[in-house]
């Protein structure tokens, strides 16, 4: 098995976004664009509009995720940025802010089809928690699902599990939904 290595979206990395999405745009044409537009804007946009919004913003220089590798070859994504790159999250009452500190917010997650179960959202998630800090956040939310008992489809899995989050040492902090709760991690910074 090839070395995973994880890299920031940027403009020159477009094109191995788009492999790993694939032509519908990973879930129905979300292009993760979910929690950036409001709902109506995002419906509308599904498909093409919402791939050439993200477009925009990666040519922008915004960076709104990691993407990662085995070898050359694209195998997953999470979208982590500042919770305020994310204001759908403010229109949630159930993912409503929990206090005033300032956080980045791990919101999605894609990975290859061949490539599920295999680990990579927990080395997802320590990528993106690596780049927060070095970016100088302090704390990293997320906002997993907790499965009941039949499990969880993939499709609707995508802001991660509440275990992954737990593994990598996220607590859970508010809970507003028996479904879904908002975890945390306090980082220190680098050395």
């Amino acid at each position: 098995m090839a070395q995973r290595v994880f890299h920031p979206l940027t403009e020159d990395r477009w094109s191995d976004f788009v492999t790993l999405f694939g032509e519908r745009g990973a879930c129905g044409g979300c292009w993760c664009t979910w929690w950036r537009l409001p709902r109506s804007t995002f419906n509308a946009n599904k498909g093409d509009g919402n791939r050439r919004f993200l477009k925009k913003l990666v040519g922008d220089g915004v960076v709104t995720g990691l993407l990662a590798y085995e070898g050359a070859r694209p195998v997953g994504w999470c979208s982590v940025a500042p919770r305020e790159d994310f204001p759908a999250l403010d229109r949630s009452r159930v993912l409503a802010r929990v206090d005033d500190a300032p956080v980045w917010s791990i919101v999605c997650f894609f990975v290859a089809k061949d490539m599920r179960h295999k680990g990579m959202t927990d080395d997802l998630i320590a990528a993106a928690v690596r780049y927060a800090r070095g970016k100088g956040a302090r704390i990293v939310e997320a906002y997993p699902v907790e499965p009941g008992a039949g499990g969880t489809a993939d499709a609707f899995a995508f802001t991660g599990l509440a275990s992954a989050f737990r593994r990598a040492g996220f607590a859970e902090v508010a809970r507003r939904s028996p479904k879904r709760a908002v975890y945390r991690k306090s980082l220190r910074p680098e050395a």
